[in-house]
């Protein structure tokens, strides 16, 4: 649950609520009782390059499929006709 603390709380304790946050806390910011923002841990960004022996070990444990056959499933269920 958000803890809920004021915009000069915020800016009164700044290292110890960013401390916080770092800890997975999250916090709603107010103005003048209002919430205006949640302040909360950033979650970690989408890897963009995964290694050739990460690829190899999951195309080694990957389903295996035989193009003849899902190819005759494609041909069965979809009109190939113009």
């Amino acid at each position: 649950m958000a803890k809920t603390i004021a915009q000069r709380e915020l800016r009164n304790e700044n290292a110890k609520v960013i401390d916080a946050v770092a800890a997975g806390e999250t916090f709603v910011i107010t103005r003048n009782g209002e919430p205006v923002a949640e302040l909360r841990p950033a979650r970690a960004g989408r890897r963009v390059f995964i290694s050739r022996d990460e690829v190899a070990a999951l195309a080694a444990t990957s389903v295996r499929i035989d193009r003849h056959r899902f190819r005759a499933d494609l041909d069965q269920v979809i009109d190939q006709g113009l």
